[in-house]
């Protein structure tokens, strides 16, 4: 025999075809919506000093924008500057120097991409393979404290290192040698660039990818191992395939900052190499909406560098939806 608990229906619809509401039910509910809330206070409460910063400073830089249109005077303020349409990006569009401050952020881009974007999964791979906790642990503290270093100090190593009188020279000439200026040479300057970034941020970038591996189950390695396969087939055929969608996830967000090379990095050194070779669009806005109080120009170079990082965005997330990866959202 049923139990009554058990032949009440409370999904049923009522004759008008209404459901019917459980008396208590809102009250459950939010007092549900209340232990939730008290149980994650404290998470909530560090996540709000993040969020803060995302709706001044991303949000809320938005309203910035309005620069880009306007022949912008700070002591007029936005409401009494002359509205001049896209003037401002005419000027910015046929202007040399943007065109190669852009090429120039193009190019650190794509040898970051290249030679950057691989070296902390390779990393990964490595750390991964220690068997001795300690071993692993000491190494993972290691690798991760440069991503703590200012850039200030960063490019004071690498002056006292190649600089004109660091200690790359001061050995070529005790050794009667040439001594070579890298850090002033323009043609050397960006390949010094994504070397830096690779020593600096190579091992800060492998915990996304360490905590993939964790994923992978062992069991795949040892049936490819009996099975015959190298450590580079067991790399392609099942690492690869287990932690490709995180790939293809940090690879469709690093397109989208594929003009953010790093602002502070390049400042420090652009006047070593030049202007020619070292500026780019960050710092072109910098010098030209800073220092040269050009607020409108900058505002149209900055709004030109967002709306091209949301379209490479979009459009690496619908490819990878083509090959069948999740990609940043649906």
């Amino acid at each position: 025999m049923q139990s009554r608990a058990e032949t009440v229906e409370p999904d049923a619809a009522t004759p008008t075809g209404v459901a019917e509401t459980r008396p208590g039910s809102g009250t459950r509910s939010r007092q549900g919506r209340h232990q939730r809330w008290r149980r994650d206070r404290i998470l909530v409460a560090f996540m709000v000093p993040g969020l803060l910063y995302y709706l001044i400073f991303h949000y809320g830089a938005l309203f910035g924008s309005a620069l880009a249109f306007l022949d912008y005077v700070p002591f007029l303020g936005l409401s009494g500057s002359r509205w001049v349409g896209f003037d401002n990006f005419a000027r910015l569009f046929g202007d040399a120097d943007f065109w190669r401050a852009t090429v120039n952020t193009l190019e650190i881009s794509v040898l970051q991409l290249v030679f950057f974007f691989p070296a902390p999964l390779a990393l990964a791979m490595l750390l991964h393979s220690l068997t001795h906790t300690r071993i692993k642990r000491f190494v993972q503290s290691v690798v991760y404290l440069p991503h703590f270093i200012s850039w200030v100090i960063v490019v004071a190593l690498f002056q006292q290192m190649l600089g004109a009188t660091g200690v790359v020279n001061g050995f070529l000439a005790d050794s009667g040698l040439h001594t070579v200026h890298i850090l002033g040479n323009p043609d050397a300057f960006k390949p010094l660039m994504v070397a830096q970034i690779i020593w600096k941020d190579t091992g800060w970038g492998t915990i996304i990818f360490l905590a993939a591996l964790t994923q992978v189950d062992e069991q795949l390695y040892e049936a490819a191992a009996l099975d015959g396969a190298s450590p580079w087939r067991r790399f392609w055929h099942v690492t690869l395939p287990a932690i490709r969608p995180v790939i293809v996830l940090l690879l469709v967000l690093r397109l989208g900052e594929i003009l953010s090379v790093g602002f502070e990095q390049i400042l420090l050194q652009r006047d070593a190499a030049g202007a020619r070779t070292a500026e780019i669009i960050d710092t072109f806005v910098y010098f030209h909406g800073i220092q040269d109080g050009d607020f409108g120009l900058a505002a149209a170079a900055g709004l030109f560098k967002g709306v091209v990082g949301v379209l490479l965005v979009y459009a690496a997330n619908k490819i990878s939806h083509r090959l069948g990866e999740q990609g940043v959202y649906q």
